[in-house]
Order: structure tokens, then C-alpha cells, then sequence
């Protein structure tokens, strides 16, 4: 049997990139106006601070990124890792890479100190995610925008432990940011 080319190896270990643009996310996704398919939401949403990609050979295939993010839990305030920007190219999707970015900044972000990572995303990825080891929250996230309007976020919200099984707090969730 031979060996597609294009299918990573995997040796192509997760790193962590200095920087994430534009351009990188194009190589992954394409030059797409609405690549995570989230422009119907209407929402405004913000950059992350660390970056994990997997390269084959000189070409980016995957990504996932990380932002430390304020919450409040029924008003109580804490905080957590955002995770988003989670990207696999087309043509190398179904050979583990968004299992293994996401763990890769998954490891990273133990070490930057809350409990929890949080990412938002469409249904269709919801059952991925759960294979992943995320958990769906019930009720609605109140997300900040421009104008310092509150929206109630539209795409699923979905958490996991960063600390052993700590289970999610109850209550009303609101993020004190733009969503991740």
C-alpha cells in the first residue's frame, strides 16, 4: 500500500509558534472570508496569545490557539484558558490533528493557572470536542462586545478540566471579554 503524501506523519509533533498571521491561517484553511464559518453570529471576536501548530514538511496543517480570559460565575469572578482559532487543513482532516493541537496547548495551558479551558464552537464539532474530553455547558454565556453591548453567545460552549476532574462550577456564566 503507498503512502499518501499529503497524509502527515506522525512524527509532525505539535510546536509552539512564535506568531499565528493571517497568511498561516490561509495555508490551513484557504483564503476564505468566513473561515470558521461564524460570521452569521455577528460577533466581534479576539486574537489569542500562544499558538500551536503542526507542520508536514515547510506547510502549517493545524493550529489551535490560547488566551487567558476573566469570567464571572454567578458574579463570582475567576478565570480561564480560551482555546480557539482550531484549525486542520482539508486535505489532512480524519488523521488525528485536532486531537493532538489541541492537546499540545492543552498541556500548555495547565501551566498558565486556571482550572478550566473554555472554547466556543459551531454543532457539528460538538461531537468531536466530546471525543476530546469537553463537556457542554447547559445554559446561556453572556459574551461582552463593542459598545459594551452583552450578547448571549450562539455556538456551543464547551469546557474541560486543566486541573485532574475538577467539576465546572454552577451558575450564570458571563465572559468580561470579546469571545476567543
Amino acid at each position: 500500500m503507498t503512502k499518501n503524501p499529503n497524509s502527515p506523519d506522525p512524527a509532525d509533533s505539535p510546536i509552539r509558534l512564535d506568531r499565528y498571521t493571517r497568511a498561516e491561517q490561509n495555508e490551513i484553511l484557504g483564503d476564505l472570508d468566513d473561515p470558521f464559518s461564524v460570521a452569521e453570529t455577528g460577533l466581534t471576536w479576539r486574537g489569542k496569545d500562544e499558538h500551536f501548530g503542526i507542520r508536514h514538511g515547510a506547510r502549517l496543517v493545524a493550529h489551535a490557539g490560547l488566551v487567558r480570559l476573566p469570567l464571572t460565575i454567578d458574579d463570582t469572578p475567576t478565570e480561564v484558558v480560551g482555546v480557539g482559532g482550531v484549525a486542520v487543513a482539508a486535505d489532512v482532516r480524519g488523521c488525528g490533528l485536532a486531537r493532538r493541537v489541541v492537546a499540545a496547548a492543552l498541556e500548555h495551558a495547565r501551566t498558565m493557572g486556571p482550572r478550566h479551558a473554555l472554547l466556543f464552537c459551531r454543532p457539528p464539532l460538538e461531537a468531536l470536542y466530546r471525543r476530546l474530553g469537553w463537556h457542554r455547558l447547559d445554559g446561556d454565556v453572556l459574551v461582552e462586545q463593542p459598545e459594551s453591548r452583552l450578547v448571549v453567545m450562539p455556538l456551543r460552549t464547551m469546557v474541560i478540566s486543566l486541573q485532574g476532574d475538577v467539576p465546572w462550577p454552577s451558575g450564570r456564566v458571563r465572559l468580561l471579554s470579546l469571545p476567543m
